[in-house]
C-alpha cells in the first residue's frame, strides 16, 4: 500500500491508528527510542479484522490461518499503520504540535453539523461499533495530522484555485437525471441468513434442513417488508418514523431513510429501476435486491444538468485542502522514515518478510486454481 493512500484513509475516513506506549508488553518493533508492542499490534489487528467485509460475511477466524492470504494482507497493513503512526507522533512532538480539548470539540462540532445532528453521529458510531471515547481519540489524532500538515507549508486553497479546478473539470460536475428518495431496508441475504442460522443452531443441520430454514427466514423478511409497505401506503407521513424503527440501513435510517439525490448508476439495478419509474411521494411495494427488501418513496426529481459553482464551492474547497494536507503528510512521512532507525525485534513483523510470505501464498493459490481449472476441463472433455 502506498503511503499516500494509507494516510488518506487515516486522515479523511478517521480509521486512525492507536497511539504507542502500552506498558508491560513485548516489544516487536523499535523506532528510534520508542517501541511498538505485541499488544498494540493485536489490538489494531482485531479492529481491522472486525471491519473487514470478509469477517462480516462470516468467513471464519482470519487469525487462525496465520499463513493465509487475508491474514498476511491485514497484518502487513497493520504493521505499516503502526510504524507511520509512531513516526508522525514523533515528528509532531519534535515540532511542538499539541492538540487541546477545545481543538477536539471544535472538530467534532463540525462533523455533527455536516451529518445533520448528534443523532446521526451516534447512529454511525453504533453501526461501526466505535465507542465515543475511541471516536474522540481518533479525532484528536486527525487534528494532530492536520496541524502537522499545516506546519509543513501552505496547504490553504484560494477561491481562485477552486474556480479554476471547477472550470477545467466541468464534466465532473455534470450529471444525468437524478431522483431523491427515502428507503427502508429489510435486510434479507441468503448467505448472511445461513451464517446466522449456523451460529444459532445447537446441532448440525443437513443441506435440506438449512435450505428450509433459510427459505423460512426469507419469507419472514418478505412478510415484514410487505406489512411495512402496506401500512405506509395507507399513511406515508409515518415514513420517517418507520425508517428509524425498521430499516437495517442505519446510515439513512437516522435521516428518516433519506438517501439524498442519486443517479441511476449509483444504485443497484433493481433499486434504480423502481426509483426512476416511481410517482413522486408514493410508497412502493417491496423491491428485492441483493441486500434484501426495499420500501421506496421518491420525494424529488432533478433534470440532467451541471451543478452550479456556488453550490459545490464549499465542499470542493474542503476536498482540495484535504488533498494538499495529504500530500504534505506524505512528504513528512517519507522524510521521517528515511532518517528513522527502525528495528524489527521480531522479524515476523517486518513488512518485507510478510510480503514475501504473501507472494508465496498467492503463487500457491494460483497454482491450485490452475490445476482445478485444468482438471475441470479434462473431466468435461472425457464426458
Amino acid at each position: 500500500m502506498k503511503a499516500a493512500k494509507l494516510v488518506a484513509t487515516l486522515l479523511v475516513a478517521g480509521m486512525l491508528f492507536t497511539g504507542c506506549g502500552l506498558k508491560n508488553s513485548q516489544a516487536i518493533i523499535k523506532i528510534n527510542d520508542a517501541t511498538i508492542t505485541q499488544a498494540e499490534f493485536d489490538k489494531l489487528l482485531d479492529k481491522q479484522i472486525a471491519m473487514s467485509p470478509f469477517a462480516k460475511m462470516g468467513l471464519g477466524d482470519i487469525k487462525e490461518q496465520k499463513d493465509g492470504i487475508m491474514y498476511l494482507m491485514t497484518s502487513r497493513a497493520v504493521v505499516t499503520q503502526l510504524i507511520i503512526s509512531e513516526l508522525l507522533n514523533q515528528e509532531a512532538k519534535a515540532r511542538g504540535i499539541k492538540v487541546t480539548n477545545k481543538d477536539v470539540d471544535e472538530a467534532i462540532a463540525k462533523i455533527i453539523e455536516k451529518l445533520g445532528g448528534k443523532d446521526q453521529l451516534s447512529a454511525i458510531l453504533k453501526e461501526n461499533k466505535v465507542t465515543t471515547a475511541q471516536f474522540k481519540k481518533d479525532i484528536k489524532t486527525q487534528v494532530m495530522l492536520q496541524k502537522l500538515a499545516r506546519s509543513a507549508g501552505n496547504v490553504k486553497v484560494s477561491d481562485k484555485e477552486v474556480k479554476e479546478f471547477y472550470d477545467k473539470n466541468i464534466k465532473k460536475f455534470t450529471h444525468g437525471e437524478q431522483v431523491r428518495a427515502k428507503h427502508i431496508l429489510i435486510s434479507a441475504n441468503p448467505f448472511q441468513l445461513q451464517q446466522e442460522i449456523e451460529q444459532a443452531a445447537k446441532k448440525d443441520m443437513s443441506d435440506e434442513e438449512m435450505k428450509a430454514a433459510i427459505q423460512a427466514r426469507m419469507q419472514e423478511k418478505k412478510a415484514l417488508a410487505e406489512k411495512v409497505s402496506k401500512e405506509l401506503q395507507a399513511d406515508s407521513s409515518k415514513f420517517n418514523a418507520y425508517a428509524k424503527k425498521y430499516s437495517d440501513d442505519q446510515g439513512s435510517a437516522v435521516r428518516g431513510g433519506d438517501l439524498g439525490f442519486f443517479s441511476k448508476e449509483m444504485m443497484v439495478p433493481e433499486f434504480s429501476k423502481a426509483s426512476f419509474s416511481a410517482k413522486p411521494n408514493t410508497v412502493s411495494k417491496p423491491v428485492q435486491s441483493q441486500f434484501g427488501y426495499h420500501i421506496i418513496m421518491v420525494t424529488d426529481r432533478r433534470a440532467a444538468g451541471v451543478e452550479p459553482f456556488e453550490k459545490v464551492k464549499t465542499n470542493l474547497k474542503e476536498s482540495m485542502s484535504n488533498e494538499k494536507e495529504l500530500q504534505a503528510i506524505d512528504k513528512i512521512t517519507k522524510a521521517a522514515r528515511k532518517k528513522a532507525n527502525i528495528e524489527f525485534i521480531d522479524k515476523q513483523y517486518d513488512p518485507e518478510e510478510i510480503s514475501n510470505k504473501l507472494m508465496e501464498q498467492l503463487e500457491k493459490a494460483k497454482e491450485t486454481s490452475e490445476k482445478a481449472d485444468k482438471a475441470g476441463k479434462t473431466q468435461y472433455v472425457h464426458k
